[in-house]
Parts: C-alpha cells; structure tokens; sequence
C-alpha cells in the first residue's frame, strides 16, 4: 500500500481522491513543521505540499519517495536541488489559478485607483468631505507594464484590455509574437517602460534572476502616480525600498498579496502604511480554486505513483523523460533475453 503524505490542509475533495483508491494510506499534517515532517517522511510514497518548505532534509529522510505534488504553481519552497538528485518529479497543478490571481490583480488595480479603502474609512469616520478631494483615477487611457507574460500574465491582459488600458509586457522567455497576438506590446528593456507605466504588475517566480527585480533603482524610475502590484512572490519587490517610495510618495500606492517572510512580523513598515492594500497570500484561494488545486495535486501524486504523470505539469521534467528511458530500456532488454 502507497503511503501519501499531505503537508497542510487542502480541499476535502482533493483527499477524496485519494481516499478513493484502495491502495493508498493518506496522512494529513495539518500544521506541518521541520521536525514533524521529518519523523513522518520515511514511510512517503509521495507528498503533497503547499506552502511549507520542504527541505533537502527532509526529502532525503522519505527514501521510498518516488513524486513530489505542488498544491500551487510557484515552487519556491521546495528544494529542487535535492529533487534532481534522487531523481523525483515535482509537478504543479497548471493553469488551474490563472483566472482567481487575474481577478485579485485587477481588484487591487481597481481598489487602489478608486481609493476604496480610504473612502470608506472617510465614510465610517462620518468625513463625508472626502469626496470633494477628486483623488480617484480610472483605469481607462492608462498603461499597465506586466512583469511576466505566463498563465496569470495573460489572463490580467486580457481583463486589463476590457477597461481601456494598454498593456506593456517584460518577459524575456515569451516570443514577441506571442505578446503581439494577444494585443501586448513587447518591452526588451525593463527599464524602458518604468517611466511609462501607470501601474506595474508583477507575474514571476522567484529565482536568482529574479529576485528584488523591482527595487530602489526601479521605484526610482517610476511616475510618482504609479500603482505597483505583486500577487506572484515574496522578494520580488524590495520590501524595505517599497516602504520608502510609499513613505516618501515617490509612486502612489502598491497592493501587495505575497511577503518575503508570511505572515509579516507584526512590526513590520509595510503594516503601517495607509497607501498600500494587502490581503494574506490569498490571490488563488478563492473557494472554487482551492478545489481545482486539491483535486489536481491528489491526481498527480497518484499519476506519479502510477507512472501516467503528464510531462507538462512536471517542474524538472528532465527527470521524468530519464526514468522513463531507462524503464523503456530496461523494458527492451528483459524482452531480448
């Protein structure tokens, strides 16, 4: 019997899944942490993992591990390091939260340009005088530069083109004609655009490359009016030189769904800051995602226990291909004995 173990709470329609089948054992921690998983790893088949870090410790200490299931699509947590060497696909749940993180993309577009939280403080606070400031801004007529041109890139595109704004994108590894096709102009250079741009809306993952891409530097070039937005990672935007451009009023407000460390220490500058919306890492947990997540991660767990993972959905395929020529070749000796 495969054992799976699931590390923190999913939808109860993705264990279902995995209830499902006869020849599987679940293991559910709730509340996972390093020394939990790492007494409970050794029996794991597979793993289910959302937001906690899976260590290179803790991938070596489940010696029968044989797939690592993503509930998401940034990977950032795991150790593919530790992955690559035993040999272990680690595959995410694709274009399942594209629409959910677009729609929490232009909401924040849409609450900041509108000052929506501000105005209904004013309200509560019975400063009805607050609408003669004329400090709301539309959408229409305005330029949205999109970090990252993927699955969520595009779907924030297309709904951004809905209100009239034109829509720039940075992203090295797309085809310029792919951004043309859909009605995007192409930006080869970062730092062409920033000047241009009324709001900025990051859709990258995190990596070596990436990380602190939008900075002092960047904020620096920005319109003093610009909106920055991020629902993709922690780090991407320089935390402390946010702070300072909002402090200081160099761009005029940020939305901010991921942090650098989650939650942020509750001293944190960012939590002080009335020109900046935030919300819980929660751009892709709407109640219908958090479904297709679960359900998505159970099935790959179980397409990698049984061999029918889809190359597509796997981070280092490479890994995958290689298992699967040394099963054929193995397959094609046995038959020529």
């Amino acid at each position: 019997m495969a054992h799976v173990l699931v590390l923190g709470h999913i939808h109860e329609s993705g264990l279902d899944i995995l209830r499902g089948r006869a020849d599987i054992r679940v293991e559910l921690l709730a509340a996972p942490s390093e020394p939990e998983i790492l007494r409970l790893a050794p029996p794991a088949d597979a793993i289910i993992v959302r937001t906690t870090k899976l260590s290179a410790a803790a991938i070596d200490a489940a010696p029968k591990l044989k797939i690592v299931s993503r509930h998401g699509v940034g990977y950032d947590n795991v150790d593919m390091t530790a992955l690559d060497r035993r040999g272990i696909p680690l595959a995410l749940v694709g274009n399942v939260n594209a629409l959910p993180v677009a729609e929490h993309t232009l909401f924040m577009m849409l609450a900041l340009a509108k000052e929506a939280v501000a105005y209904d403080r004013a309200m509560r606070d019975g400063n009805w005088v607050r609408r003669d400031n004329f400090s709301a801004t539309e959408l229409h007529g305005k330029t949205l530069l999109l970090l990252g041109f993927g699955r969520i890139g595009r779907e924030v595109a297309r709904r951004a083109q809905v209100f009239g704004v034109t829509v720039l994108a940075y992203d090295p590894y797309v085809r310029i004609e792919a951004m043309l096709a859909a009605r995007v102009q192409p930006v080869a250079k970062l730092a062409d655009a920033l000047g241009v741009a009324d709001f900025i809306s990051v859709h990258l993952p995190l990596s070596t490359e990436t990380k602190g891409i939008i900075g002092a530097k960047e904020l620096a070039a920005m319109k003093r009016t610009a909106i920055v937005i991020s629902t993709a990672r922690g780090g991407l935007v320089d935390e402390v030189a946010l702070a300072h451009a909002l402090q200081t009023r160099q761009i005029r407000a940020a939305g901010l769904d991921v942090f650098v460390d989650e939650p942020p220490a509750p001293d944190s500058p960012l939590l002080r800051l009335d020109n900046l919306l935030l919300s819980p890492h929660i751009a892709g947990l709407t109640a219908e995602c958090a479904m297709r997540m679960a359900q998505v991660s159970a099935r790959n767990a179980l397409a990698g226990l049984d061999g029918t993972l889809d190359p597509d959905l796997v981070v280092n395929r490479h890994v995958l291909l290689q298992a699967r020529a040394a099963k054929g070749q193995s397959a094609r000796t046995s038959v020529d004995r």
